[in-house]
Parts: C-alpha cells; sequence; structure tokens
C-alpha cells in the first residue's frame, strides 16, 4: 500500500498532533537528537514573511507512520530548501521514509527550489562521517552528500565565577577601545541596522564547507518577525555585542534558553566581523554573555553548542569554557 501524503495544519489539533507525535518518537531514537517541543514547532509553522515551513504526515491505511519538513527562505537562497523526514521506529524499512522523501523533493522542485539541504545527527563515537550511521547512510542513499561536519558540544553551568574574571581579563588589553554591550530579548531599536548587517553574514563567515549558501538579507522586518516567533516558542535570548571605536557593531554572540527545557540553554551565533579579528572579540563577546546568563539565570545547569569540525578557533574558545564534546550533526546537500 503506498504513501499518501497529506499537508499539516498547525492550527487543527488532531493534523499537528499526529505529525508531532510521529516526529518526536523518531527524534527519541536518536540520543544526540535536540527534538523541539510541541508548541515551539507548532509557532514555526505559521505563517511568516521570511521563511515559509510546511509539515506534512504520511499514511498507510490511514495511519499515520512518517512525518516531514520543508522549509524555504522567501528573502535570500532563493535557490534552497531544507527537508527532513521522521519515521518511527516500528515502521522503519517499509520505504516510507523514502517515500516522503521523494514528495518532499516534488514539492520543493515545485517551488523552484533546486538545492536541497538537511540536517542529521549520530553519535560522537561514529567518526565525523558518521559511516555506518542510519540517517547519514539514508542521506547518502538519497543522493545527499556530506557538505559540512559539525560537533555537539556540551557545558555544565555555572562555569566558575574565577574562571570567566580570569578569561575576560586576559583577553581584555587586545580590544582597548573597543566596548561590549549585554541584554536580554529582543534587540534595541538604536542597535537593529547594526545587528542586522553582521548577523546576516554569519550563514557565510562561519564555516560553510561544501554548502550552498548566499549571505542572508540585512531586514530589520525580518528580525522582528523572527523575535515575534522566538517569543511564541516561549524562548528568550540572551545577547552580548562588541562596538569598535567608530560605534559600529563588530562581534556578537547570543544564546536562549525556553520554558519547556527547565535547566537548559542553546548556544546560537558567535561571530566577529572580518576586518575586526585578532583582538580576541570572540571570546570576549561569549564570556560577557555567560555572565549574564549566569547572571539572570542561576537555574540554567547545562549550554549546548554546535561547531564546525574545521573551527578549529572557535572550538578552542569553548575547550576554554569547558565544553565537551557528546554528539555530531551533518549538514548533508543534493541539487536536483
Amino acid at each position: 500500500m503506498s504513501l499518501v501524503i497529506e499537508p499539516v495544519d498547525p492550527d487543527d489539533a488532531a493534523s499537528y498532533d499526529a505529525f508531532y507525535d510521529v516526529y518526536l518518537a523518531a527524534e527519541r531514537t536518536d540520543e544526540e537528537a535536540t527534538p523541539w517541543m510541541r508548541d515551539e514547532m507548532r509557532a514555526a509553522l505559521r505563517p511568516r514573511a521570511a521563511r515559509r515551513a510546511d509539515a506534512f504526515v504520511g499514511r498507510v491505511g490511514g495511519r499515520v507512520v512518517a512525518a516531514g519538513r520543508l522549509e524555504t527562505p522567501m528573502l535570500d537562497n532563493l535557490e534552497t530548501a531544507e527537508v527532513a523526514v521522521h519515521v518511527g521506529p516500528q515502521d522503519r524499512r517499509l520505504g516510507h521514509g523514502s517515500a516522503m522523501l521523494a514528495g518532499l523533493e516534488r514539492e520543493a522542485a515545485g517551488r523552484g527550489r533546486s538545492v536541497l539541504q538537511t540536517l542529521v545527527t549520530w553519535r560522537y563515537d561514529a567518526g565525523p562521517d558518521g559511516a555506518g550511521e542510519a540517517g547519514a547512510e539514508f542521506a547518502r542513499a538519497h543522493g545527499y552528500a556530506l557538505g559540512l561536519a559539525e560537533v555537539k558540544r556540551r557545558l555544565t553551568l555555572p562555569v566558575e565565577a574565577g574562571l570567566l574574571e580570569q578569561l575576560a581579563a586576559e583577553v581584555a588589553p587586545h580590544h582597548r577601545g573597543y566596548e561590549l554591550r549585554s541584554w536580554v530579548g529582543p534587540v534595541p531599536d538604536e542597535l537593529a541596522e547594526g545587528w542586522v548587517r553582521l548577523t546576516s553574514t554569519l550563514i557565510t563567515e562561519a564555516p560553510v564547507g561544501d554548502m550552498d549558501f548566499e549571505p542572508e538579507k540585512a531586514d530589520v522586518g525580518a528580525l522582528r518577525e523572527g523575535e515575534a516567533l522566538i517569543a511564541a516558542q516561549g524562548r528568550t535570548k540572551y545577547n552580548t555585542v562588541a562596538f569598535d571605536p567608530a560605534g559600529e557593531i563588530v562581534a556578537y554572540s547570543d544564546l536562549a534558553t525556553t520554558v519547556h527545557e527547565p535547566g537548559k540553554a542553546y548556544q546560537w551565533g558567535t561571530l566577529v566581523r572580518g576586518d575586526a579579528r585578532g583582538h580576541r572579540l570572540g571570546l570576549a563577546v561569549k564570556v560577557a554573555n555567560l555572565r549574564l546568563l549566569q547572571a539572570e539565570r542561576p537555574d540554567i545547569v547545562e549550554l549546548t553548542t554546535y561547531n564546525a569540525e574545521v573551527n578549529a578557533h572557535m572550538i578552542g574558545v569553548n575547550e576554554r569554557l569547558g565544553f565537551a564534546a557528546v554528539g555530531r550533526l551533518g549538514e548533508f546537500q543534493k541539487r536536483l
């Protein structure tokens, strides 16, 4: 019996729960996956101007056996689409994942997208290419090539105040004339333009391996739309920037907590503008942001981050803070 693929309405409880239950069951079979919580995912599937996100279920005989997601940027990277396939443990190796992926690829092609990308997680001990791991081998079997290998790292909090003070003092002489500023929540209006100019380059300034990325559009409207989504998901962001002597934002670091996972936080981006490198600003903004988090949220006991395997500088920064490798993630890509 063939798979029947149907779109999901995130505001219809029966439709959405059928999708999410399969998604969560699939994610929980992978100890290194970090599944989104039910309300976080639902919020992300509602309409946005900057990014379209759709969910699908696959039924056999009326029973949902597979879930899929397709996301397409709407302001930039207009050739790309992100795909994800989820099959519950009891329904695997029956062709349902392959059928769902084929359906997502047809939908992406219909939207004019020719570069498909997906994320796969696996055990740290399996090595950087994930050879023999189910998710990585599934991607390869369907024509996706590993474009960038990343390592998942975890830090137990709090970091000792003495270590943070030592690191801040160590790097301070290297960025005299620069100013750090930290805050909780949305980007202040007076910083919005500078923030989007810098953060929109993260997608290409960070190591990208063989992945095809273009710089994101520096759009304040998209920033505010994203912040509205963050609020709807029950997340809170903690942010630190560095200003150069001319008052331009040249470095930033941000992380987030969520009401759905008490005690946990996730590192998002950290970037230093190319012409401001060499001043130890990467470590400076990360240390300042950790200080902010620990002052505001002493209940947070775990921070997770991902770094490209080849990003030796940022890995060195994180290791000095005490992060330890616990898993791997691969970014895979296929051209239609």
